[in-house]
């Protein structure tokens, strides 16, 4: 080989290795950087061991079959490459967290917070770090929660009354059909919080869902529309625990007032209780109400056994219970769904199922609170597993022992004895009121984050005017709910239609989309075609699961108020008709 053309391959391959140092710098300063900076020696080391370097006694090496080696050993370095080979365990929250790129810059509305004026450099991790910071020496301080206390946030938010409508759904979809949905729905929710939690991991700035839906699908319109779906649903959950909370009182005072007073002291009770301004406050009346709701559904779990018959039990296997339409006798459980079952009734009872795994719409609002976000997993994990388990065992016990003919929903209404039903259902009483105040303190943080925008100090101080804000703030809301569950004579109906209509988003949609911007950024130009085909079509399968809640979910909730109406059996606004069990 001649000395100038050798001279020329040396000049080439420097300027090879140059230019790999050069993109592997900017890339890894870049926003969308997958790792920090500190990673970028260690980069370099590598490509510099897989490169190979000229020197003057390496004049044999540089051909083309090097060049080609070269360029592979390139690739399988590159930060694209990397993450692509992060453990799936990481996926589930285990193992050590790597925080990916923004799907976008910070959101205009959030610019002006000083803990995100780097709107273009910052990573997920700088902009948590100088949250942290700008809250050190405030009064209140809202990155607070620990994993332990959102997780218990979480266990009061899922174990709730709504377990003992689970007999009831298994008892219209067989216990086996049953058991299994509350399997995969488990497993999707558990699934769709995690997307969700990896991306609030790479935005800490977003305090909301409402955010989240600005980020995703981009424009103004986007926030305002979320934000309308956010406030309503959880207003329409106040207003759906000011009428369960009526309903405790006039089962234990054999309906001594009118419904509507009732209802005005579960209101003005949920109101005071929903003064503390962070949910770290809040979560100590968390944990009391989370253990309260579990001995209130294990006392009616064993009630149910230990007790000689269920309410409205007739010995006679001829006859006809009056509340079910089906034959007496013996409580008759079946494995499979029994014949008869409308697609209505049917649709109903899974969606029974699911609205109560359903809850992703506060998980930002949770992990804007969370000192250290990366532990959200283990809270996650806690809740999920005690949800299957006490879900489906206590949906699958009183099933066994009311059976299909003397079910009622919620279940205490099938307990035969009115003491059982008084002791079980006040143990729930916590739950009642703790649950509508979670999400007024959801929504009334969204609405003062939104009036103190500009004057923070009313925020992060004890200010009069901060305090009386706020308590003005969960007034109204609490006012909002009352009147809606009171006008509305077939609210429980209409709850189910909002849940469809907004849980369709907050518990599907809204997550495989997210999954799909985050990839797209992951692997940027092509990513198509080099994120994995599994997860992409799972998550399309999450997007038409939502879908599917939008629209036979609607269609279900329509027809039962339809039938609601047929029947006669809506009541009228502001009634003192008893709601008792």
């Amino acid at each position: 080989m001649s000395n100038e053309r050798r001279l020329n391959i040396m000049v080439m391959t420097r300027d090879i290795n140059t230019a790999i140092h050069e993109d592997c710098a900017h890339y890894y300063n870049s926003p969308n950087s997958l790792f920090t900076n500190s990673s970028l020696p260690i980069a370099k080391m590598a490509i510099d061991q897989e490169s190979p370097v000229m020197s003057s006694g390496n004049n044999s090496k540089n051909d083309v079959n090097d060049k080609s080696r070269q360029e592979d050993s390139l690739e399988d370095q590159s930060p694209r490459s990397e993450y692509k080979k992060l453990s799936w365990l990481s996926t589930w929250g285990f193992g050590p967290v790597k925080v990916g790129p923004r799907v976008g810059p910070v959101l205009p509305h959030l610019r002006m917070d000083a803990d995100a004026s780097s709107i273009n450099s910052d990573s997920g991790n700088e902009l948590l770090k100088k949250q942290i910071q700008a809250e050190e020496g405030s009064a209140i301080k809202y990155r607070s929660c620990s994993w332990q206390k959102t997780a218990a946030l979480l266990f009061s938010e899922y174990i709730c009354l709504a377990i003992m409508s689970f007999p009831w759904s298994y008892s219209v979809l067989g216990l086996v059909p049953g058991l299994i949905l509350t399997a995969v729905v488990a497993f999707l929710v558990l699934y769709t919080s995690l997307v969700l939690w990896e991306f609030c991991l790479r935005h800490p700035e977003l305090r909301d869902v409402c955010d989240v839906g600005q980020m995703l699908f981009g424009g103004r319109w986007a926030w305002h529309a979320t934000a309308a779906m956010f406030l309503l649903n959880n207003t329409f959950i106040q207003g759906l625990h000011v009428l369960t909370t009526a309903k405790y009182l006039n089962t234990v005072t054999n309906h001594s007032q009118c419904t509507v007073v009732f209802a005005v002291i579960a209101a003005v009770i949920c109101w005071v209780c929903s003064v503390p301004r962070t949910f770290s406050a809040l979560s100590w009346l968390a944990t009391m109400s989370a253990f309260f709701t579990f001995i209130s559904v294990m006392l009616a779990t064993i009630f149910a056994g230990i007790e000689g018959h269920p309410l409205g039990y007739n010995p006679d296997p001829t006859s006809i219970i009056p509340a079910t339409g089906l034959f007496g006798g013996a409580p008759t459980v079946t494995a499979i769904p029994v014949k008869g079952v409308t697609f209505v009734n049917g649709f109903n009872a899974f969606l029974n199922i699911s609205y109560t795994f359903i809850g992703q719409i506060t998980i930002p609002s949770f992990m804007s609170e969370m000192k250290n976000p990366v532990d959200f997993p283990k809270a996650l994990w806690a809740v999920t597993i005690a949800e299957v388990i006490v879900f489906s065992l206590v949906g699958a016990i009183i099933y066994a022992f009311t059976g299909n003919q003397y079910m009622t929903a919620p279940a205490f209404g099938s307990l035969g004895k009115k003491l059982y039903v008084d002791i079980s259902f006040s143990f729930m009483v916590p739950t009642l009121i703790f649950l509508g105040v979670l999400y007024a303190s959801v929504s009334g943080r969204f609405i003062l984050l939104r009036v103190f925008h500009k004057n923070k100090r009313h925020l992060t101080e004890h200010t009069l005017t901060g305090w009386s804000i706020w308590i003005l703030i969960l007034a109204i809301t609490w006012i909002g709910a009352f009147i809606i569950a009171e006008v509305i004579p077939f609210f429980s109906d209409l709850l189910s239609l909002m849940s469809s209509l907004f849980d369709s988003f907050f518990g599907f949609i809204f997550w495989g989309v997210a999954y799909i911007k985050m990839r797209r950024v992951d692997y940027g130009a092509g990513w198509m075609h080099k994120t994995s085909k599994l997860g992409l079509g799972f998550n399309v399968l999450i997007i038409l699961i939502g879908l599917l809640f939008l629209s036979a979910g609607t269609y279900t909730s329509v027809q039962s108020i339809v039938d609601g109406y047929n029947n006669g059996s809506f009541g009228g606004a502001f009634t003192c008709a008893s709601n008792g069990i």
